[in-house]
């Protein structure tokens, strides 16, 4: 019994972690971190940061940013400008579409790999840190349940049962998340959301809206740094 659980370095998937050793316990739980080319790969430090923090083995894998040649998602170093909007702003500017930080089937790649790696160890699942919000509208579509039912069906399939798949936070809107791992005691401090590659947290980009928005609901301010402080205030 054990967990193998998508590290991003953000603050969703560090609440994963956290869940999961919970549960399972340290030692049957492993951490898997990916650079795919994105902007923002300074997000393997807290990673690396977080998995220290809980003391849990952090495998560190790569998924070949050629498989993207062609996609113009943002989030891919060489292509456009991140959009300084909310989701819910690109969401109603583009309707229903695919919001412009979609990395084709990106979690889909990354959870393959997690699920080898777990039948690997002996271990009988994986999660990762999909949540309503990034599910709303379609934004993510592989953050969606439809998604999640569908790659857990394949992993079960093609693990023979071995190896199965969770996703502890995908009925849980972001500022859900924050107060979950506010009482978890997850190092939010040690996490990084902003989808540009600079030192600091933007504060502009949807991600980084979202994270704010979820520390001032539930009346929080946020541990890290950010490039303007926000005001906690308002």
């Amino acid at each position: 019994m054990g967990q193998v659980v998508l590290l991003s370095g953000g603050l969703d998937s560090a609440t994963c972690l956290a869940l999961a050793i919970k549960k399972y316990g340290i030692e049957h739980v492993i951490a898997l971190a990916f650079t795919y080319g994105q902007k923002h790969d300074l997000e393997i430090v807290n990673a690396r940061q977080v998995a220290r923090f809980f003391g849990v083995k952090l495998v560190e894998a790569a998924v070949d940013h050629k498989i993207f040649t062609g996609s113009d998602s943002t989030l891919l170093k060489g292509n456009g400008a991140i959009e300084e909007k909310s989701y819910a702003e690109i969401m109603r500017e583009k309707g229903a579409k695919i919001v412009d930080t979609y990395v084709p089937f990106r979690n889909g790649l990354m959870l393959s790999q997690a699920a080898a790696l777990a039948y690997s160890s002996h271990l009988d699942e994986v999660a990762y840190g999909a949540h309503a919000d990034d599910a709303a509208g379609n934004a993510y579509p592989d953050c969606s349940s439809v998604f999640f039912e569908a790659m857990r069906a394949a992993i079960v399939a093609g693990t023979a049962r071995k190896v199965t798949m969770a996703a502890p936070l995908i009925e849980l809107a972001k500022a859900g998340v924050v107060s979950l791992g506010h009482k978890l005691g997850v190092p939010f401090e040690l996490t990084r959301s902003c989808y540009e590659g600079h030192k600091y947290a933007c504060g502009k980009c949807g991600t980084c809206r979202d994270r704010i928005n979820a520390f001032k609901q539930n009346g929080l301010r946020d541990p890290i740094k950010y490039e303007k402080s926000p005001n906690w205030n308002d």
